[in-house]
């Protein structure tokens, strides 16, 4: 398994910190942030890997999170997975048209979370090997 800096976004601390226990047990760095503006200084100052991403936030939604960041060329292909607790099928749209690669709705299970993260790490490790190995 590839080990990967990790960006969660919630305001709800007891989730982040649930979400940063399990994904730094697998060798995982996890930073945290409360909001969106926090969220979009924390992926500005240490690109993360992956973003795990809450659309209920004070002062700026993930929504909008999304949107600043898939604008930016500098952040516009960091995979996002949406944790959130609607689950409307317009909210989900919605955050797949804005670029989100995953949509789980909470309550969620940790270990199926750690699955999904590790599989989409994985696969973004073993694309980047590819193309290193195929270029001249």
């Amino acid at each position: 398994m590839n080990a990967a800096k990790i960006l969660a976004v919630d305001d709800e601390a007891d989730l982040t910190e649930l979400i940063a226990y399990h994904l730094s047990r697998c060798g995982h760095q996890v930073e945290t942030a409360a909001n969106g503006w926090e969220a979009i200084a924390c992926v500005t100052r240490n690109r993360p890997d992956i973003i795990l991403l809450d659309l209920m936030l004070p002062d700026l939604d993930g929504f909008g999170v999304c949107e600043i960041l898939r604008r930016n060329p500098a952040t516009a292909t960091i995979p996002i997975i949406i944790l959130s607790a609607w689950a409307s099928h317009d909210s989900r749209l919605l955050g797949l048209e804005l670029g989100a690669l995953d949509y789980i709705t909470k309550p969620f299970s940790p270990h199926e979370l750690v699955e999904r993260v590790n599989r989409f790490i994985n696969l973004r490790m073993d694309r980047t090997a590819d193309s290193l190995s195929t270029s001249p």
